[in-house]
């Protein structure tokens, strides 16, 4: 019976993230699943140069 519900756990804990790019010439922000619909990975004003969108959290490293 454990084995049954660890089963059944491991199907469930598949997590997609969402991430955010951003054409280099306009700037339109696109999702991963938005651009994965398309035919062609392609922004609305014909480039194809996109940037990674990263939230604003500067990581700071302690020195050893």
């Amino acid at each position: 019976m454990a084995e049954e519900t660890f089963d059944s756990m491991e199907e469930n804990t598949t997590e997609t993230f969402e991430v955010h790019y951003a054409c280099l010439r306009c700037g339109t922000i696109v999702s991963n699943t938005e651009l994965s619909r398309l035919p062609e990975i392609k922004c609305i004003c014909g480039f194809r140069v996109f940037t990674k969108v990263r939230p604003p959290v500067v990581k700071t490293v302690k020195a050893i």
